[in-house]
């Protein structure tokens, strides 16, 4: 199945394209239960308006916005957030790994994860970090792709039905020569 999965790289002019697909993803996410920044109720509408303000950050350069397409369809997405204050130039976020609940359980969210490494390391960055909601799936998916945690902020942010989340920063070293060091 994962052959059948291809990664792609938008910009902000394919981005428009794909923005109904990526809004039905973001919906079904948040509409699902996954404490990804939206509170329920969330609309397509709120969704449209969310990849709205990705497609500026990557006009920008400030993201890279990757989606996965399985069989012709955009089932899942996640950006690179390249913005960081000067003292971490070597530094970007993995933000918002989106699978259509449709699409899990497919290597979508894993054939992400090796493409946004490696557009860090395109990008020149060698340390990438994110949070996930402690307790949830993707939870364990970070641990399984050698990502370590650095630690919990308990209740940081609510689920999308108003109940207190906690959350596990992530973050894990993409430089070649760095990794090559601890084999």
């Amino acid at each position: 199945m994962q052959h059948d999965i291809e990664i792609m790289t938008l910009g902000a002019e394919e981005l428009e394209s794909h923005l109904p697909a990526l809004a039905a993803i973001l919906h079904d996410c948040v509409t699902g239960g996954a404490s990804v920044g939206f509170m329920q109720p969330f609309t397509l509408e709120e969704a449209g308006a969310y990849w709205r303000t990705v497609q500026r950050a990557v006009a920008c350069g400030e993201s890279i916005l990757l989606v996965a397409r399985l069989r012709d369809e955009v089932v899942g997405t996640v950006q690179l957030g390249l913005s960081t204050p000067p003292n971490q130039p070597h530094r970007a976020d993995v933000k918002k790994l989106l699978v259509h609940g449709a699409a899990r359980g497919k290597g979508v969210a894993g054939r992400l994860m090796a493409a946004v490494e490696a557009a860090a390391m395109q990008a020149g960055k060698r340390l990438l970090v994110l949070d996930t909601a402690t307790g949830e799936p993707a939870e364990a998916l970070y641990d399984h792709w050698g990502w370590h945690r650095a630690g919990v902020v308990p209740d940081d942010a609510l689920f999308p039905d108003g109940r207190f989340c906690s959350t596990t920063i992530f973050y894990k070293t993409v430089d070649r020569f760095v990794e090559s060091r601890k084999q």
